[in-house]
C-alpha cells in the first residue's frame, strides 16, 4: 500500500461545488481506498490505496466525483514521498526564511512546456514571487494569495496545465497528517 494526497479544485467554494467531507470519505472508502482522511473542507484527502500511477488514481476519483455529484472536480495526486520534498524544498524557506503564513504551493497536473515556463518566467508582479519546480510552483505572497494575481486561473491559462493552490499550513498539516497514516497502517478507516 501506498499513501497517497488527492488535492481536489474548486470544491465548497462560495457555495459552488458543494461536498460534504463524510460523503467525501465514504465515496473514497468505495474505491478501495483505506486509512481515509480529510483535511479541511477544500479538498484534500490522505488514504492509503494500492501502487498506482498517480494519473490512474487521478482518472478514479475523477470519475466517482462526476457520477456522484454531477460536476466535474480537478484532482491532483501526490504521493506522500512528493508531497514530502515539496514541502522540504520550498526555496522561499530554505534560501530566504520567509514568513510561511505568506507562503503556498501551487500543484500542476502535468510538467508544463520549456516554453510556457520560460514565458512564465518573464512576469513580475511584485512584491509577489514565483519559483517554478516541475510540476509545482512555490509562491511568495506578502499581501496575501487573495490580493495576488498569480492565481490558479492566470497560472493555468500561462502554463497551459490545471492547477490547484494549498497554503503553507495546510501543506505542512498534510505532510503530517501522511507521515502519521504511513506510519500507522493499522488504522481504522474514518
Amino acid at each position: 500500500m501506498e499513501t497517497y494526497i488527492a488535492i481536489l479544485r474548486g470544491i465548497n467554494v462560495s457555495g459552488h461545488k458543494l461536498i460534504k467531507m463524510d460523503h467525501l470519505i465514504t465515496l473514497c472508502v468505495g474505491l478501495g481506498f483505506e486509512n481515509t482522511k480529510t483535511y479541511i473542507q477544500s479538498g484534500n484527502i490522505i488514504f492509503q490505496f494500492k501502487k498506482s500511477k498517480n494519473k490512474a488514481i487521478e482518472k478514479l476519483l475523477e470519475n466517482a466525483l462526476r457520477s456522484e455529484y454531477d460536476f466535474d472536480v480537478p484532482v491532483i495526486i501526490k504521493t506522500q514521498q512528493e508531497m514530502q520534498t515539496v514541502f522540504e524544498n520550498n526555496p522561499f524557506l530554505k534560501k530566504r526564511n520567509e514568513d510561511p503564513t505568506k507562503l503556498h504551493a501551487t500543484f500542476l497536473n502535468d510538467i508544463p512546456e520549456k516554453s510556457e515556463v520560460d514565458t512564465l518566467q518573464k512576469v513580475k508582479y511584485p512584491p509577489d514571487e514565483f519559483i517554478v519546480d516541475e510540476n509545482c510552483i512555490y509562491l511568495f505572497c506578502p499581501n496575501g494569495y487573495g490580493n495576488t494575481k498569480l492565481n490558479n486561473t492566470f497560472l493555468e491559462n500561462k502554463l497551459k496545465v490545471s492547477a490547484t493552490t494549498r497554503n503553507w499550513k495546510t501543506i505542512t498539516s498534510l505532510v503530517k497528517i501522511a507521515d502519521e497514516t504511513l506510519k500507522n497502517k493499522s488504522n481504522v478507516t474514518k
